[in-house]
């Protein structure tokens, strides 16, 4: 077992402009496979740089032990830059060369070292990952996001590292690449940290840290097992709250009734004393040592009082915020057997290739069908969306839609006005709707108070999600055919959650492009398609 490991002593962080990110922050990895999840914007992706060495703390420490591999979410690489040149070999392979070509100075073997089976190792991990076919010599224009991202990985590999801190591994890959990069991380040996939202990935570690309110859980098992130890702690936690409660209100009456047995004590005894004729210095005395008694009394209840509200408010704390969403979306049904769109013949060029082979592209969508449009990337998913939703026009074939709204959410989220607030998009969607309505459909996607009033460009990836989906959904007319490309990148895990419980409150008919397996059968897809080589075929 590998002895590499991760330490942040009392690590704080805060931003330039004073925004804390965590404070006193304390944990420590060790060697195995360890998944990292909270919710956006709580700190993931800052923890990985400072650890990384990319960000300094403002206080605290963190100490590695063993080399150390960072694939960041976005890859800062220019587009001329070679396949060798992000794998780290140009250099040893132009020796090589060199080597061969009759040089023999003591710079190039310098250059070398001990990488003489440089290429072949680098060969292998772009095997590895699925990329092959790729030349040494390609350069990164050429490739697609997910093969960049996958050159990344096979990059940080080459370096045999004893800890890897990846984010975001998954983000644009499709199914093929993802499923190498999970044979990849399988059996790595040191102490892996990453972040991600992707489920199965998530299901393949060894243990889950949870970053939730500035400090770091850490649960064993994987990514299902700290689901159900979560729902369990909830469980717990509102049986503590309930308990708590319904103690706060017993030591409220006994406070109250016992003020009023001491009031009633207090009226007695004026009238006892009083018929009994003491002097006034007497009489004085004991109502004294009456109310004397009758404040310690009440002493005691207010400090059990202060206990009662003291277990309420930890039980409250306890509790985790309520991210659910919880909609009725009647008006996107759509007939069984209606037909909202039929392509026959569809073909179109790009890049001077003919993206749909052979006698192009058939494709019809019914009733409320669920559809996944599975596929590797560059295949051509996004356009054919883009055809289906009228954004664009094949060059060659047929199209019929029926009538009724189609909305195309792309992977840029980009329907919404940046300049107008989440209610003012609503009320263009929806002019028709009255003001209370859309307050309480928005507080329905968990947009309350003044919330409502944020510019849409000041949201996070997870509401403007929502944001989207509230003015989707409920636009007049309601869309009857919904087509979503990649929505679950770069979403957090309790935003894809609220996601899924949109789309399975949809009636209507809808298409998504997803490499997220989890994602899609949560959803209740029931007809998949794959376009492949410029074929869609259905299994």
């Amino acid at each position: 077992m590998s002895d590499s490991s991760i330490v942040c002593t009392s690590l704080s962080f805060a931003w330039p402009d004073d925004t804390v990110v965590f404070t006193d922050l304390s944990a420590s990895f060790g060697a195995g496979r360890t998944g990292l999840v909270a919710p956006n914007g709580a700190g993931k992706s800052t923890l990985l740089r400072l650890i990384a060495g990319q960000l300094t703390p403002s206080a605290g420490t963190v100490t590695v032990t063993g080399t150390l591999g960072y694939l960041p979410q976005t890859l800062p690489l220019a587009a001329d830059l070679t396949v060798a040149d992000v794998l780290g070999v140009a250099p040893v392979i132009a020796a090589l060369n060199a080597l061969a070509a009759g040089d023999a100075g003591e710079a190039v073997f310098t250059a070398i070292g001990d990488d003489w089976d440089i290429e072949e190792r680098a060969r292998a991990g772009l095997d590895r990952l699925g990329l092959g076919r790729v030349d040494l010599d390609r350069r990164l224009g050429t490739l697609s996001g997910g093969e960049v991202v996958s050159l990344g990985l096979a990059a940080q590999l080459l370096k045999r590292p004893d800890v890897l801190l990846l984010d975001e591994p998954t983000n644009n890959l499709d199914a093929d690449a993802r499923r190498s990069l999970y044979a990849a991380l399988d059996d790595f040996p040191g102490t892996l940290l990453l972040v991600s939202h992707d489920r199965v990935l998530l299901d393949k570690m060894d243990r889950i840290a949870e970053l939730y309110r500035g400090e770091i859980v850490f649960y064993g098992g994987n990514f299902t097992a700290y689901q159900e130890a979560v729902r369990q702690e909830q469980h717990a936690a509102e049986n503590d709250l309930r308990t708590a409660e319904q103690h706060l209100k017993r030591e409220k009456r006994q406070m109250q009734e016992a003020r009023e047995r001491a009031a009633r004590r207090s009226s007695n005894a004026a009238r006892t004393l009083s018929d009994a004729g003491l002097p006034k210095i007497l009489a004085g005395a004991r109502k004294r040592r009456a109310q004397e008694s009758a404040g310690k009394a009440d002493d005691v209840h207010a400090k059990r009082l202060e206990e009662a509200r003291a277990r309420v408010d930890k039980a409250e704390r306890s509790l985790r915020d309520d991210d659910a969403i919880v909609l009725d979306l009647p008006q996107t049904g759509v007939p069984a057997g209606r037909t909202l769109f039929a392509g026959e013949g569809l073909r179109l060029r790009r890049g001077g290739r003919e993206l749909f082979a052979g006698n192009g592209i058939e494709l019809s969508i019914r009733g409320p069908e669920r559809i996944a449009l599975t596929g590797p990337n560059g295949a051509g998913k996004s356009t054919l969306l883009r055809i289906i939703a009228g954004a664009m026009d094949p060059e060659a074939g047929s199209v019929q839609r029926a009538d009724g709204r189609i909305a195309y959410l792309s992977q840029r989220l980009d329907l919404l006005d940046e300049e107008l607030s989440v209610a003012e998009n609503l009320a263009r969607s929806a002019p028709e709707m009255n003001v209370t309505r859309r307050r309480h459909l928005l507080a329905q996607f968990l947009f309350r108070g003044d919330r409502i009033h944020l510019p849409v460009s000041a949201l996070s990836g997870g509401e403007r999600l929502r944001a989207t989906l509230a003015c989707v959904l409920y636009s007049e007319p309601a869309p009857q055919l919904l087509l979503l490309d990649e929505p679950t990148n770069n979403l957090d895990l309790v935003s894809v959650g609220q996601l899924e419980t949109a789309l399975n409150a949809y009636q209507g008919a809808f298409v998504v492009v997803s490499h997220d397996d989890r994602f899609l059968e949560e959803i209740g897809v029931d007809r998949w398609l794959r376009l492949a080589d410029g074929v869609l075929t259905e299994r």
